[in-house]
């Protein structure tokens, strides 16, 4: 085998990943590549799919409209990602883009896009933005996964499915009405259960939202504070705060 050139730009891609296997890459990537890494061929960079860990690859091929990589030798073995899911508002796209790459490098394993009663812009979505959000932050952050993206859905219905369809998943929803004290104490009943976390959209949820949502005994309310937050900043607070008492920030 050639001698490996190390690097630490990673690349996301779709491909199987395999020893001494060839990794085509579109124009996108390919242009990354070339003018904005400023590499050429004979460059390292690793390469990380999902599902085959993370690998060093060596630019074999790079052209104006495409590269190829060459898979030498693998760097870490896949891990189980992380599992919280992140039930989220939808809000205005760019702080939308904000919240998923900060999500992603949080450790959330997966986007449910939740449209409530106070949703901006009708629930309207890009999948495919969200998608492209969420594989940048992975590449910076050297996550080995990239999260799973649901398509949008309302909150009554994701509620009235929610038994049935995650299996005894607890949600923990930051209620701007609960008192400073509420949900904190109850995070430690919570240890070692799957967990998702809620946050509402701009200008919060609908009084019949939250007392739909307190009269589950699967999902907890949570207060964050005395202070008024953005949707965004919540959810970094919140995550930040499951994270630590419950998540693999634990020591």
């Amino acid at each position: 085998m050639a001698e490996q050139v190390k690097s630490t730009a990673r690349l996301y891609v779709d491909a199987p990943l395999v020893e001494n296997q060839a990794v085509t890459l579109a124009y996108k990537q390919a242009h990354y590549l070339r003018a904005v890494l400023r590499l050429q061929s004979g460059g390292g960079v690793l390469v990380f799919n999902g599902r085959d860990g993370e690998w060093q690859a060596r630019i074999d091929k790079l052209g104006k409209k495409s590269a190829t990589l060459m898979v030498e030798a693998q760097t870490r073995r896949q891990d189980g990602g992380g599992d919280i899911w992140l039930l989220m508002a939808l809000i205005k796209r760019d702080r939308l883009d904000y919240l998923a790459q900060k999500a992603t490098e949080m450790g959330v394993g997966r986007f449910v896009p939740t449209i409530t009663k106070r949703t901006q812009s009708g629930g309207a979505v890009s999948l495919s933005r969200l998608r492209a959000n969420t594989i940048e932050a992975a590449e910076q952050c050297g996550i080995l996964s990239v999260p799973e993206i649901a398509q949008p859905m309302r909150l009554d219905r994701l509620l009235a499915d929610w038994q049935q369809t995650t299996d005894g998943r607890q949600i923990i929803f930051c209620d701007e009405t609960a008192a400073l004290s509420e949900g904190h104490a109850a995070l430690s009943a919570l240890e070692g259960k799957r967990l998702a976390l809620l946050i509402g959209p701009e200008g919060g949820f609908e009084a019949a939202e939250i007392a739909a949502l307190r009269a589950r005994t699967d999902c907890h309310p949570f207060s964050l504070g005395p202070r008024i937050l953005r949707a965004d900043t919540a959810m970094v607070a919140a995550l930040g705060l499951v994270q630590a008492r419950l998540g693999d920030w634990c020591v």
